[in-house]
């Protein structure tokens, strides 16, 4: 055999192999099978009882019917929602674990302490579900009728006065600490684990002051009188309590401020899986009963592409981060 008659043949076989390894990512992405394939974990980063874990229920059933698979919620409670966001970062990017959580342990948490996970790169932001005004209540324990009297109280007696929030770094501390470093008072935190426990508190007098969001359970307290509403943080005066000011309207503009809900997962999650989660999330959102319920408990359902979430998330990043800069130890 010729050696040119040799050389034809190897150049054809080294093409025949060529495109057949060319083809074969073709063929690999044509039979990876649909996703999900399996059970789907969410993690809601607060405690059972809570507001934000009553709607990360609500919104499980629904998806789990949109997948076409569980969707099994797992509340994972501790250091202001870091713990649960933690595990979330820990998880394989497959689309099979997600989570339920505010902001804040992405945009306030590292700012005022060390987390394990990183806050700019660890997460991919699925969609945003519900904005939530925050309340500042009084409690049994609380001796005055207005907002008035809680800065009275706490320029009359330095350190006395109680203020709960459902952890250190959520949008209730970042209130407290906005309102102390304005008023130049010396207002008491008193951290909990999540908004389910310190609510309870909250009804036996355990402190005089709490922030938490708005909840139909809440609502209930306030009307038979077990709780006192002070004010609000939201853009407007809510439907439910016209007669409470907002912080804004009380000179407390910095304060003002509402809790932003949605879903993450973690980051290198493929993006058609992000983009199929993000519109059966949006669906949900538009549709009963997820958006009467969201409504009557007087949330603001969110929604909107997953680039508009970070978005958000960043301008919020980027406003915490002046604000603690302002004053570090107000947040203590």
């Amino acid at each position: 055999m010729s050696m040119l008659l040799q050389r034809r043949r190897f150049v054809r076989r080294m093409g025949t192999l060529l495109a057949a390894s060319c083809a074969m990512p073709r063929l690999l992405h044509a039979a990876a099978p649909p996703w999900p394939q399996r059970p789907v974990r969410l993690i809601v980063v607060y405690p059972p009882g809570g507001v934000s874990d009553g709607m990360a229920r609500a919104l499980a059933e629904p998806l789990a019917q949109a997948l076409g698979v569980p969707v099994l919620v797992e509340n994972r409670a501790g250091a202001g929602g870091s713990v649960g966001m933690d595990a979330l970062a820990r998880a394989a990017p497959d689309g099979c674990t997600l989570a339920f959580s505010a902001i804040s342990p992405l945009t306030l948490q590292p700012l005022l302490a060390r987390v394990a996970y990183d806050p700019l790169r660890g997460f991919a932001p699925v969609a945003g579900v519900m904005r939530t005004p925050v309340l500042v209540v009084g409690t049994p324990a609380f001796a005055g009728r207005s907002f008035g009297d809680l800065i009275a109280m706490a320029r009359s007696r330095p350190g006395a006065l109680r203020w709960a929030s459902s952890g250190v770094a959520t949008i209730g501390h970042l209130v407290l600490a906005q309102v102390r470093m304005q008023s130049r008072t010396d207002i008491t935190h008193i951290p909990y684990q999540g908004g389910g426990p310190q609510l309870n508190d909250a009804l036996s007098g355990q402190f005089e002051v709490l922030s938490t969001n708005v909840a139909a359970q809440q609502l209930q307290y306030i009307e038979s009188g077990r709780l006192r509403a002070l004010a609000v943080g939201a853009p407007a005066r809510i439907e439910a309590l016209p007669s409470v000011p907002t912080l804004a309207e009380l000179g407390f503009e910095k304060a003002n401020r509402d809790s932003l809900f949605g879903i993450f997962a973690p980051a290198r999650t493929p993006t058609a899986v992000v983009q199929r989660l993000n519109a059966e999330i949006n669906r949900l959102l538009r549709a009963e009963p997820l958006h009467t319920r969201l409504r009557d408990a007087h949330n603001i359902p969110a929604g909107g592409p997953s680039e508009d979430f970070a978005r958000e998330i960043a301008i919020d990043r980027r406003r915490n981060r002046e604000l603690v800069a302002g004053d570090r130890s107000q947040f203590d």
